[in-house]
């Protein structure tokens, strides 16, 4: 199976190919196929996670060397905040916000606030050539600090502190956060569905 990785995101890219490597996968990156820009309008991770792996497809589809599409939205949703910021992770603190700012962010909305318990929530979408597909979910429960710590990771991961590892994801090594981490986890459920193809 040839698979397009429908992110820019490097780190989330060698997440997925360290899972789904065994598989006999050859990967391809979005910067080597026609690039989508696809607006994550959905109301669900599930959704934004279709929206994108189903325009992949459609723009780079090919009949003579077709190639299956993987795409995933995910997010933090925190409990004090009624799951915000959601869907709107990754731009809670505006479209150009870096993960600093989204970081500040979260943390200005939980100003004195004692209830810090959150979510990491992942959710995969597989478009495969023959137009059907294969979905996944996970997620990971953690709390979330009251300041940034370590300096490994992506988005959240400075903040959220994960009770399985016993430390923020952003002090754990790529191993480590992929053997609990909700991408981790819905990559392992989606490789099963993958085996249960052949």
């Amino acid at each position: 199976m040839r698979l397009i990785i429908a992110s820019n995101n490097v780190k989330k890219r060698k997440e997925i190919e360290s899972i789904l490597g065994g598989l006999g996968i050859e990967f391809v990156a979005a910067a080597q196929t026609t690039f989508v820009d696809v607006e994550e309008n959905a109301d669900s991770f599930a959704g934004n996670a279709r929206l994108k792996a189903e325009a992949f497809a459609a723009a780079n589809a090919c009949a003579t060397n077709p190639c299956a599409v993987i795409a995933d939205d995910s997010g933090l949703c925190v409990d004090a905040l009624d799951g915000a910021p959601g869907v709107y992770s990754s731009r809670y603190a505006g479209a150009n916000a870096s993960d600093a700012d989204n970081n500040e962010k979260l943390l200005e909305a939980l100003n004195g606030s004692e209830k810090r318990s959150a979510r990491f929530v992942c959710a995969l979408h597989l478009s495969l050539p023959d137009g059907s597909a294969l979905t996944a979910e996970g997620s990971v429960e953690g709390i979330i600090r009251r300041s940034p710590e370590g300096d490994a990771g992506f988005g959240y991961d400075p903040l959220f502190f994960c009770p399985e590892l016993g430390k923020v994801f952003a002090e754990a090594t790529p191993e480590e956060k992929a053997s609990v981490s909700h991408r981790g986890r819905a990559l392992r459920e989606l490789a099963g569905k993958i085996r249960g193809l052949a």
